[in-house]
Parts: structure tokens; C-alpha cells; sequence
């Protein structure tokens, strides 16, 4: 329930003592905005680093797929969306890939060709390799790349964590598999880091040998964006690799990140090879102010330009009043 109004769209609380049964808190101040912003979508993801265990158990079986799909429409009508976005991380074998195509494609027939179906896409080799995306592209409106953490605690060395170019993860190389094995450009959505990966006791040259990561803003190792670059440390530019990042000589920090700068150059490569656009994970951590926000950043890059095409709002079929009403 929503009791600040300045929190709300309509500058209005939740009222329980509303008659019949209708939706509220977050979901219905999206659908309000939905309904003043025409070209905003959206969609409802399932799965997760987290929770990607039970993909292959659901994708395998005919039947198991027929509940997903049921009740994934449940969801759309239900709560007034766009719709469904795949977040499978990751088909571990071909059997399974083959699974994750049927699944898509299930979901497709459900859903009709005028809601949205996306999958979140990995940017390892080892892992978009099993992929059959050509198939997935058939039925897939939008795939949105990963294109972070290639580096971080887990290595040997400091790196950067979103690179363009070089190194052996970077986003081109893999845009570019996309594109080889089917996948049309205006499908490929290039994912921007909203964080930071952070390691200690290291130098300012990124291939460094390091030890430990600091304790971060959400878990050890990661700060948000919106902290980046931390005090008393120097920012940045690699224009080579097309990354950026942080160095504190004193604590001998350092943190991989995209800035402004990184994200208009990445916008410009997007614009350049075709892509539908850039995503950032995730939204809540970026800058307040104009001139750090990544976000408004791309706006801009992208000259002001957002997809036109209208979202969903007649739901009657939708199981709560005031969705069903319109509000």
C-alpha cells in the first residue's frame, strides 16, 4: 500500500476501502504510467542468477512448459504487461538449449506476436556458443546482453569489467557472434554495468595482481555507480578498450565501472552496428545529477529517441477492477 504521494503517479494513496478487487502498490503505479507514457513497456522477468535452477526441469516438458506459459498469461493479463522476459542463466548442455527453444517458442504461440518476449543473453563464449540462436530469433523480440563482470574477485588479475575491445571477454566480440549466428542487430539490446567491481591492495594499471575487494555498497566488491569514483580516487579513460575506472593511490583501491564517457561511446557503437539500444543493470543505482547519469547519458547519445510503438492497456480480461477498468 502506498502512503507517501509524492511516490505515486497520481499523487495518490492506496485506498483498501476501494470497491472490488483491484491491484495495488508497485504494479498498478507502473500501470498508471504506462498510461502516461505511451512508449513504456513492461514486462515481467523470471528467473535469475538465482533462481535459473528449475529452467531445465520446466523447459523439457511439454506439460511443464503448457503451466509456464498459462501461467505466464495469467501474469500479463492479470497485472496489465507488455511481456515476459527470460533471464535463463545459463543452458548448461545442448539438450538443454534445445529446451530453452521450445520454451520460446511455447511462449510465442501464448502470447500472440504483439507481446514482447526477451531473453537476457550471456557474453562468455563458453556460453553463447551452446545457444541456438537463430531458432530463439524466430520468436524473440529483444536479447539483452550481459555485457558485464568480465571481471572481478575471481580472477588473478584486475581488469576491466565491461570492455568494448580487447582482452579475452569484451561486448564487440560477442555483438558480433550474435549477429553471425542469426540474430538481426535490431534484436540486440547491449547491456551497461550501473556498478562497479572493486579489488584492494593493487596498482593503477589494470593486469595487476591484487588482494581481497573491499566491502562495496551491496556485498564485498561492488559499489553502486551513484558512489563511483570514491573519494580521494582519480578517474579513468581507456579509450582503446572503451572502459573506465578508478584508482585510490593512498588505499590502493581499484574499481572497474562505466562512466559517462564510456557509456556515450558505447551509445555511438550501438547506433553504428544497428542495435536496438542499451540496458543498464540496474537503473536504481546510477547518479542523480545530469552530467554522471548514465542513463541520461544514452538518452542524449541517442538524441532523445525512445521506441514509439504503443504499450498494452486494455486488459478485461485481467482478474483485478480497476486494471480491467482502466483505473
Amino acid at each position: 500500500m502506498w502512503t507517501s504521494l509524492d511516490q505515486t503517479v497520481n499523487h495518490k494513496a492506496d485506498d483498501w476501502n476501494e470497491p472490488g478487487d483491484n491491484l495495488y502498490g508497485n504494479f498498478k503505479q507502473l500501470f498508471l504510467l504506462k498510461q502516461k507514457y505511451r512508449h513504456l513497456k513492461v514486462s515481467l522477468s523470471v528467473g535469475g542468477w538465482s533462481w535459473s535452477g528449475n529452467f531445465s526441469t520446466v523447459a523439457s516438458s511439454q506439460i511443464k512448459r503448457a503451466r509456464f506459459t498459462e501461467s505466464a498469461i495469467s501474469f500479463v493479463n492479470d497485472l496489465g504487461l507488455d511481456g515476459i522476459d527470460i533471464d535463463w542463466e545459463m543452458p548448461k548442455n545442448d539438450a538443454e538449449a534445445v529446451s530453452y527453444v521450445s520454451l520460446v517458442h511455447d511462449l510465442r504461440v501464448a502470447l500472440g506476436p504483439n507481446y514482447l518476449i526477451s531473453v537476457a543473453v550471456p557474453c562468455g563464449p563458453e556460453d553463447y556458443k551452446k545457444l541456438h540462436l537463430s531458432e530463439m530469433a524466430a520468436q524473440v523480440d529483444l536479447f539483452y546482453l550481459m555485457a558485464y563482470d568480465f571481471a572481478g574477485a575471481w580472477d588473478s588479475v584486475t581488469g576491466h569489467q565491461a570492455a568494448l575491445y580487447g582482452g579475452t571477454l569484451n561486448d564487440n566480440n560477442a555483438v558480433d557472434y550474435y549477429i553471425a549466428s542469426g540474430v538481426p542487430p535490431e534484436k540486440i539490446v547491449l547491456g551497461i554495468p550501473a556498478y562497479g567491481r572493486g579489488f584492494s591492495n593493487t596498482n593503477e594499471k589494470p593486469g595487476s595482481s591484487f588482494k581481497g575487494v573491499p566491502a562495496g555498497t551491496w556485498e564485498e566488491g561492488s559499489y553502486d555507480y551513484k558512489v563511483l569514483p570514491r573519494p580521494g580516487a582519480k578517474e579513468y579513460f581507456d579509450a582503446e578498450s572503451v572502459a573506465s575506472y578508478s584508482y585510490d593511490p593512498k588505499s590502493r583501491e581499484f574499481v572497474t565501472y562505466d562512466n559517462p564517457q564510456a557509456v556515450k561511446a558505447k551509445c555511438e557503437y550501438a547506433l553504428t552496428k544497428g542495435l536496438a539500444g542499451v540496458m543498464f543493470w540496474e537503473l536504481s543505482s546510477d547518479a542523480k545529477s545530469q552530467d554522471r547519469s548514465l542513463l541520461h547519458t544514452a538518452y542524449t547519445t541517442f538524441d532523445n529517441q525512445v521506441h514509439s510503438l504503443n504499450n498494452h492497456l486494455d486488459f478485461k480480461s485481467s482478474r483485478f477492477h480497476n486494471i480491467k477498468t482502466g483505473m
